[in-house]
């Protein structure tokens, strides 16, 4: 039996976009701080903003994460079937 290797194209660009948008992120989070502070603890319904900054932060850094880790050549191991 014959094995064939695909190779998959690794995700360069991704990785290179995520990354900016996350140290963007991190940046404008750290920069408004005060402000960060002050709209996110006023109550009401400010507190969906909390909530949706975590959302973004969890989707944007994690997909930078994977994207890295997949241009580096780290991939999950696959469980063979028997």
């Amino acid at each position: 039996m014959a094995t064939t290797s695909v190779t998959k194209k690794k995700p360069y660009l991704q990785t290179v976009l995520f990354g900016i948008l996350s140290l963007a992120s991190y940046i404008a989070l750290f920069a408004h701080e005060e402000w960060v502070t002050d709209t996110f603890t006023r109550g009401g319904y400010y507190v969906v903003y909390p909530m949706v900054t975590a959302f973004w932060f969890s989707f944007i850094h994690g997909a930078f994460g994977s994207n890295l880790l997949s241009t580096l050549g780290l991939e999950a191991k696959v469980a063979k079937k028997k």
